[in-house]
């Protein structure tokens, strides 16, 4: 199938792996630009954030974030795993192959789910009312605990901001707040 083809859905370019590098350091995000005439083919009218599957390179997806950037565009980011499983990074070309992710469903942890269930009801009403890819940052801002202690705490701040009605944005600013003081 040539480059900038449509197939079942699915939209077959090649792009430049960009980096964003706010505060000259090796921090910042990398990532792909999805222009607006192709992020229209993979969800006509669609304007918001949503969860796409498919191959970068040879590589599967499933389940990442195509994110508004401005005019139409789309920027889809490219964790460090990705990257070193690609080989590739910023200036590189990368042929990606996407589609809309319709099936992509959020799995609750058990135990965060238990303690919603039995020690807040409230914080479980407004957690579920939040956005996929919002209940999403944080379950994987969880799962991504390397010690039992961490997820633990980690649980305890997602249970603490949904009771006090923060999205993960706003949760990790006041926790960056209070660390600078």
């Amino acid at each position: 199938m040539p480059p900038n083809a449509i197939y079942l859905g699915m939209v077959d370019f090649t792009t430049i792996i960009h980096h964003h590098n706010e505060h000259g350091d090796k921090s910042g995000w990398t990532y792909i630009l999805i222009p607006f005439d192709i992020a229209q083919q993979i969800l006509p009218g669609n304007k918001r954030s949503l969860r796409v599957k498919g191959r970068l390179d040879e590589f599967p997806v499933a389940g990442m974030s195509m994110m508004p950037v401005g005019e139409g565009n789309f920027m889809l980011a490219l964790r460090a795993e990705i990257r070193k499983a690609l080989h590739k990074s910023s200036g590189a070309m990368l042929r990606v192959r996407l589609e809309h992710d319709k099936d992509f469903k959020i799995e609750v942890p058990e135990d965060l789910q238990e303690c919603f269930e039995f020690g807040e009801p409230e914080a479980l009403e407004y957690f579920e009312s939040l956005s996929k890819s919002h209940r999403g940052y944080f379950i994987k801002w969880i799962t991504d605990a390397k010690t039992a202690e961490t997820r633990a705490n980690r649980i305890a701040k997602t249970i603490n901001a949904a009771m006090r009605r923060m999205d993960y944005g706003a949760m990790l600013r006041e926790q960056k707040k209070l660390r600078e003081q």
